[in-house]
């Protein structure tokens, strides 16, 4: 068994298990020594061995129907560890360069995700103008009292690393503690945001490991990023993804402004900020893995998928379109 491996889950719409595969197939660009282990439901998995897929995957297991969402995939990964260290991803992911420096800046953690040290008002929350309610009313801070805690991590659970089962085991216990007590928090379901029809796994886990005192890799890290998100405006990319650029701003808030989808409404944002002293200070970063985590940016990806899911097909002769 390899001591390193990308793990995913794949359940649902057919699409999942197509960018699942577009995901490793980016990966095997840079990493052909680690292994790729894949929880699937049956459909996917019948579809995988009836096309002759199975060769993207090292390790392919059935998925039990109470894991198959976010939460009950990501607040179990402790039940999902087949390799010495583990590395949970997204599947709308590209990877850009050779990811071995990225594992030895994993290994000295039994358990992290990417994200930053403070959440931001939004995190979990409205999104929207509903917010101020949360502000006047001191709801974040509220919530952090009842469960005492000092800071929320923001989490980004794109990237989970695992290689220490028992606190990987501690981390979700406690999230999925914390998830049953939404009640009890300014937390509020994804689900009730249009087009989301699962909950988040992020707040809880984000509470866990503030809790837990376990350290969270730094989202932005320059250079050595392990994540960025695909921005249109800020990517600079060819059509195979095979060089890839990401405007960077130094200073946090600004940069914050990439998520705004109105760009006129962005590039003001920025071009006041940029009135402050550094306020203009950028550089561009190849970051190990493009992230199109992003509701308003996924339709790049999605043709991107689609245009090498059909080459994927065409390349074996034997599968069922």
């Amino acid at each position: 068994m390899y001591n390193q491996g990308y793990i995913f889950s794949s359940y649902g719409k057919l699409s999942y298990l197509r960018d699942v595969i577009i995901t490793v197939e980016s990966i095997r660009r840079f990493d052909k020594e680690r292994g790729v282990a894949l929880f699937c439901s049956e459909e996917h998995k019948e579809f995988i061995l009836e096309n002759n897929l199975e060769h993207f995957f090292d390790v392919i297991e059935l998925l039990a129907p109470e894991y198959r969402s976010i939460t009950g995939f990501k607040h179990n990964t402790h039940l999902f560890m087949v390799f010495s260290e583990n590395l949970f991803l997204d599947s709308d992911m590209i990877f850009c360069k050779s990811p071995n420096l990225m594992w030895k800046q994993l290994e000295p953690y039994p358990y992290t995700a990417t994200g930053v040290e403070s959440a931001d008002v939004f995190f979990g929350s409205h999104k929207g103008v509903r917010i101020l309610v949360d502000i006047i009313l001191r709801k974040r801070q509220k919530t952090l009292m009842r469960f005492g805690l000092s800071h929320l991590y923001r989490i980004q659970s794109g990237i989970i690393y695992a290689k220490d089962k028992v606190v990987t085991t501690e981390v979700n216990e406690l999230a999925k503690s914390y998830l049953s007590q939404m009640d009890k928090t300014h937390f509020i379901s994804r689900k009730n945001e249009r087009g989301r029809t699962l909950d988040s796994c992020e707040w809880s886990l984000g509470m866990a490991m503030s809790k837990l005192k376990l350290f969270v890799y730094p989202w932005f890290n320059g250079y050595q990023s392990l994540q960025l998100d695909f921005i249109t405006d800020f990517t600079k990319y060819d059509a195979e993804f095979r060089e890839v650029e990401c405007l960077y701003y130094c200073n946090p808030f600004i940069y914050s402004f990439r998520g705004i989808q109105q760009k006129w409404i962005r590039n003001m944002l920025i071009k006041i900020a940029g009135l402050l002293p550094k306020g203009r200070d950028h550089f561009w970063v190849t970051p190990y893995i493009l992230h199109f985590g992003w509701k308003h940016e996924k339709e790049t990806f999605e043709t991107y998928a689609k245009n090498k899911w059909a080459i994927l097909l065409k390349e074996h002769s034997t599968m069922k379109v």
